[in-house]
């Protein structure tokens, strides 16, 4: 089952039952998780939701997680890096997986990868287990991915449509998802051409939107300033900046967390980039501390979350987000 194929769960798919999210496509599983706790809101309103990583988890802190509180008995457990489970924890997980509470949601990620697979084995051949699978998509399913998103917003897209989006704003799912969610916004109901769609992203989108995050980034405020003006003057939507920068977060974070020692070939392939990029990041990445970045991707889910409802001026809120990324980062050379 793929990754897309579960976006409106219903509280009794996911509740009493446990929800194994497997693949490297990490929009996907985002997807997937954040669908489960809505179907749980759903249900009740006053649901208690909670996370932890598999790599502290013990048979007593599911248990303590998973028990009724004062406030709801209804709750939502998400169980993150479940590869990095301990040994000793395992039994106890399988066990609870066989008979889950009834009235608790338990989502289990996986990030891909051999490491944990004879967790997964297990999991799998339980009835209470429901898999979510992202697949990595090919160059050939993107467009295909646009024209899934454009439908679930009640719209259709054209193929040269699908295409000419794609190539303008590039294969980063979340930057899709959130182009087809904008078009589809102020085109409601209508068919989407190419005409509409170069209306907005005519002017490579994508490039002017990592000009300015790899800006920010090197801790370079001046340019990243001015490629934000001519980003924004240039018709780029704010959600593809602020996607931008959660991408280029993303990318120093995982390569700060990387096991060293590795190929270029395969710490590419962990980090999540190609290799021409991971040249960039490595650089980059020598002025970021991990609290810093860990306050930055914060910033950044800040700005984006303002940008798609809270803020009434979004070229306020993308210089604000260009301020602080270069203030958390050592000083660069302009």
């Amino acid at each position: 089952m793929s990754g897309r194929a579960t976006r409106a769960p219903k509280a009794e798919d996911v509740l009493g039952r446990v929800t194994l999210v497997t693949g490297k496509e990490e929009f996907l599983n985002e997807r997937t998780i954040a669908a489960v706790r809505d179907a749980v809101r759903r249900h009740d309103a006053e649901a208690e939701v909670s996370e932890t990583d598999a790599s502290g988890l013990t048979l007593a802190e599911l248990g303590e997680m998973s028990a009724p509180s004062l406030f709801s008995s209804t709750r939502c457990v998400v169980v993150r890096g479940l590869e990095n489970l301990p040994d000793e924890s395992v039994d106890g997980l399988l066990e609870y997986a066989a008979e889950p509470v009834e009235d608790v949601a338990l989502v289990l990620a996986h990030g891909g990868g051999p490491k944990g697979s004879g967790v997964l084995t297990k999991l799998r051949k339980l009835s209470a287990v429901t898999e979510v699978k992202s697949e990595e998509l090919r160059g050939s399913d993107f467009p295909g991915f646009v024209a899934e998103e454009v439908r679930h917003h009640g719209s259709s897209i054209d193929k040269d449509a699908t295409a000419f989006l794609v190539s303008a704003v590039g294969q980063d799912l979340r930057s899709l998802a959130a182009a087809a969610d904008q078009l589809t916004n102020d085109f409601p109901g209508e068919p989407l051409t190419v005409e509409k769609v170069r209306r907005y992203f005519g002017g490579r989108a994508e490039a002017k939107s990592f000009a300015v995050a790899d800006a920010a980034f090197w801790g370079r405020r001046r340019m990243a300033l001015e490629e934000l003006r001519w980003a924004i003057d240039g018709g780029t939507a704010p959600v593809l900046v602020t996607s931008a920068f959660a991408g280029s977060a993303r990318g120093v974070a995982r390569y700060k967390s990387a096991p060293r020692g590795m190929r270029e070939a395969d710490l590419a392939r962990e980090v999540g980039v190609p290799p021409w990029k991971l040249r960039t990041i490595r650089d980059q990445s020598r002025g970021w501390s991990d609290p810093a970045i860990a306050r930055a991707i914060r910033a950044v889910a800040e700005a984006d979350a303002d940008i798609k409802g809270k803020a009434s001026d979004a070229s306020y809120t993308l210089e604000r987000l260009v301020l602080t990324i270069t203030g958390l980062r050592e000083p660069a050379p302009e």
